[in-house]
């Protein structure tokens, strides 16, 4: 059975990245970032398109110089996404992406220099309702606040936020949403929740350059699902050395371990012991790999004996539990029939789709008679 998630969520003010609502009720979003030469457009628009596939809600594309905001321009008309420019420093190649269409600017405005080009840059996204995201990052805090704290610390990422907000202050400019980002779990986490008792705009969540697929899972996991537990964060990202499409899925699977997003299959699978009357791994590596298309929210437990399985079938929308001679199927909490380990992965993946169909067709039907 279905639970609703048990986690209050801050409420912070709501801004549009796009089309995408950020904060507020908006379900928290999935963000990812193009590590292509942006230079290269084709290259990149084929980023983004795999990204949007696994279900990013927001890509972040680099703008190092104006060459690459020009390219920009051209990403921009061929994606759907809403894309994050990340710009530091040149406040031209700030203004440059807003004409072209940027749906949001990473951009801190203490970096751009003097006031009539911070003046210049907030004047632009005001006209053109762009968002920005004030990003604080332990690895690239001002010296001053080296000087001050000695060593990065949640104090040093809040008080560095707070400098770059103070800005956006004077000029009246609201619509902007922040992260304070380090590699150190504690830290990050404390200077989340510090900032998140003193303004009331999103989070934009992450523990930066975590690491490699593995190691970096785990410390954004850790890290991320402590600050989602008290409610805070808007948007995440998790930033691995890895294919950013595994950042994507890593970040629904937390998401979805909280309840707080349902977006493709959540497989219930055990490790696997000698009681197992299937191979357990192999039919989910399997299951995995031919189901990553799918998109529809749908709980599937695969269980390879009779001690736990019956339990989390009956509990599933739909179940396996292995048995001898044949394992036996369950659907909608109920035994339905029996599979052979022959065609398993194959009667497994036909019964899954043919239950999505069965769930299409009826939230097609609701809509048609709503709309009658």
């Amino acid at each position: 059975m279905k639970q609703e998630s048990p986690i209050k969520r801050r409420q912070s003010r709501q801004i549009m990245v796009g089309n995408v609502a950020v904060g507020g009720d908006a379900p928290i979003a999935v963000q990812s970032m193009t590590n292509t030469d942006t230079c290269d457009v084709d290259a990149t628009v084929a980023q983004i398109e795999a990204l949007q596939q696994a279900g990013a809600d927001i890509v972040r594309v680099s703008v190092p110089t104006m060459d690459a905001a020009d390219a920009f321009g051209q990403i921009r008309a061929r994606v759907s996404l809403p894309l994050v420019a990340d710009i530091h420093f040149d406040h031209k190649i700030a203004l440059k992406v807003a004409e072209l269409g940027v749906d949001c600017l990473r951009i801190n405005p203490g970096n751009i220099g003097r006031e009539d080009r911070v003046s210049a840059v907030i004047s632009s996204a005001r006209d053109k309702n762009i968002p920005i995201r004030i990003g604080v990052n332990a690895g690239s805090l001002e010296k001053e606040l080296q000087r001050k704290y000695g060593e990065p610390t949640p104090e040093a990422l809040v008080e560095s936020a707070m400098r770059h907000i103070d800005i956006l202050d004077r000029h009246d400019f609201q619509n902007f949403k922040v992260s304070l980002k380090a590699s150190e779990v504690f830290m990050t986490v404390a200077a989340y929740r510090q900032i998140a008792s003193q303004i009331d705009q999103p989070l934009h969540l992450g523990i930066t350059e975590a690491g490699g697929f593995r190691s970096g899972t785990v410390k954004s996991s850790i890290g991320l699902g402590m600050l989602l537990m008290d409610g805070i964060g808007d948007t995440i990202r998790v930033s691995l050395a890895a294919d950013p499409i595994q950042e994507v899925k890593v970040g629904f699977d937390i998401l979805k371990s909280l309840r707080l997003r349902s977006r493709g299959i959540n497989f219930i699978a055990c490790p696997s012991c000698s009681r197992q009357n299937f191979d357990v791994i192999q039919t989910m590596n399997d299951l995995e790999a031919r189901l990553e298309d799918v998109n529809q929210p749908l709980d599937v437990a695969i269980i390879g004996c009779i001690v736990n399985g019956p339990g989390e079938a009956r509990e599933a929308d739909i179940g396996l539990t292995g048995g001898s001679p044949k394992n036996l199927f369950y659907l909608a909490g109920r035994p339905n029939q029996k599979l052979e380990n022959a065609s398993l992965t194959d009667d497994l993946e036909r019964l899954i789709r043919e239950e999505l169909g069965r769930r299409k067709e009826q939230e097609d039907s609701i809509i048609a008679r709503s709309e009658t």
